[in-house]
């Protein structure tokens, strides 16, 4: 498929804002030059704050339920030409790219219908002897203005999590994508003013990190911080953006726990789908498989025939199954640490074949738990398998790493269901579920280096977007 080329420009509220210079935008399988970015500057995220600031949102309940889902509507309007955007920069197969737009119509969809939920509570003072008769009752207010930074592998869920709940919550917005998938971000911003959206409550700026991204943590009227991405980027967020809110959702590095009790064909399903969909790139994504030694090498027998199964290959093909990583540099990468596992007592079953940035599914067998491909978070389609003896080799290898992020575990067992629950140090343990598995609304979030504890998630986000203000009445 031939993608058109697309010269775009800002949305600094809803005015298309250009700069002399622009940064070229590639699609990954064939490193063809798809589309170009303003190269925005640090008076352009001033501006675009400035009137985030000096807006001040009167929609009501029903006026924003009434946006956000016409937002949703018309997502599912125009899926094939936003799902072949997805495709064009990020490189994801049309089966993922279309997924990704039905998550996002759920996303708004969602916030559409929280934003008609009051948000308020009420708290009697009679309730001690030393109380009186009156109530205390609590609203929520928007922020002067939010600073979002989104990342590359999902570009529209991602930019959807961030500003449906702004939307929901009267809140104004300032996102800065990623430069190296920008194009869909710039399209949801026109979708969102058709579907009714003041301007002034969303502006999308580009530009190169070097240039801009200070001015994203650092402009005054930024209240608060919302990043999506990686750890070394997400603690330079929160040491340089000082005093203000932050909410930090960073990398991943999930394990799927099998049990010698698992149903290996379901297990392995699971981890077919978690280690390749989005071609591995999620944060959520099945990143090591902890097998019990007993049953790994059926389990493995059994992972690498279903993967030989996947097609991967030209993105735009309808049947392709997987189609490239980011860059060349990630898939040299993978194929750098498959190597380094190798040399280090690990087996190469099947795959670790790149020819650019396209990279193939790859199983590996006999991982050692300590080695760079499972120590670190490899953001690709790779499915490494750890064997362990026992539930405590499981749980020690399993919290071994600096990340706690989700994880899904494979057994019927309730009291090892209750160990994992209680003894994975992890924000998310989905028991016969990929480690990703939520809905949209459902709280989500990690800690350790997977972030600060905050919660993701329609509500969660919400929340974190508003000040709570309380008053009080004789009653």
């Amino acid at each position: 498929m031939k993608f058109a080329f697309r010269k775009e420009q800002m949305r600094i509220a809803g005015e298309k804002v250009d700069t002399p210079e622009h940064i070229g935008v590639f699609h990954p399988f064939n490193g063809e030059e798809i589309g170009s970015i303003p190269a925005g500057q640090v008076e352009h995220v001033r501006s675009a704050f400035q009137k985030a600031a000096d807006y001040k949102s009167t929609l009501s309940r029903h006026d924003r339920y009434a946006i956000l889902q016409k937002t949703a509507d018309l997502l599912v309007e125009r899926k094939e030409d936003i799902s072949d955007t997805i495709t064009a920069e990020a490189g994801l197969c049309k089966k993922d790219s279309l997924y990704e737009v039905g998550r996002a119509y759920d996303v708004f969809s969602l916030s559409a219908r929280l934003c008609m939920m009051d948000d308020g509570e009420i708290f009697s003072c009679d309730i001690t002897p030393h109380g009186k008769e009156r109530k205390i009752f609590t609203l929520r207010e928007p922020l002067q203005a939010i600073s979002a930074i989104t990342p590359f592998n999902h570009p529209l869920n991602q930019v959807a999590h961030k500003v449906a709940p702004s939307i929901a919550t009267n809140n104004c917005m300032v996102l800065k994508p990623t430069e190296k998938t920008p194009l869909t971000a710039l399209l949801l911003a026109d979708v969102l003013y058709e579907a009714g959206l003041p301007p002034e409550m969303f502006s999308v700026v580009t530009g190169r990190p070097e240039d801009i991204a200070d001015e994203m943590l650092l402009n005054e009227h930024a209240e608060l911080v919302t990043f999506t991405g990686g750890v070394p980027i997400g603690k330079y967020i929160a040491e340089k953006a000082g005093y203000k809110r932050k909410i930090l959702e960073l990398g991943g590095n999930d394990p799927l726990i099998v049990l010698k009790d698992a149903d290996l064909e379901k297990a392995t399903d699971l981890a077919v789908a978690g280690a390749y969909k989005n071609s591995g790139q999620r944060c959520t994504a099945v990143k090591r498989i902890l097998v019990d030694d007993s049953v790994a090498d059926r389990f493995v027998e059994l992972l690498a025939e279903k993967t030989a199964k996947l097609k991967y290959g030209d993105p735009f093909d309808p049947s392709v199954d997987m189609g490239t990583v980011i860059n060349e540099a990630s898939a040299k990468l993978f194929e750098a640490r498959v190597e380094d596992a190798v040399s280090k007592g690990a087996k190469l079953i099947l795959g670790n074949k790149r020819e650019g940035a396209l990279y193939s599914p790859t199983v590996v067998d006999h991982v050692p738990f300590d080695c760079e491909l499972v120590k670190e978070e490899t953001f690709g389609p790779v499915a490494p398998v750890i064997r362990f003896k026992d539930i405590d080799d499981a749980i020690r290898i399993s919290n071994s790493t600096a990340f706690g992020l989700s994880s899904g575990v494979c057994t019927d067992s309730w009291p090892h269901i209750k160990r994992f629950i209680e003894e994975l140090n992890v924000g998310t343990v989905n028991i016969w579920e990929v480690p990703g598995y939520r809905i949209e609304m459902s709280p989500f979030g990690g800690i350790k280096d997977s972030g600060l504890g905050y919660k993701e998630g329609v509500l969660e986000a919400m929340k974190s977007f508003t000040n709570v203000k309380t008053y009080s009445l004789p009653w």
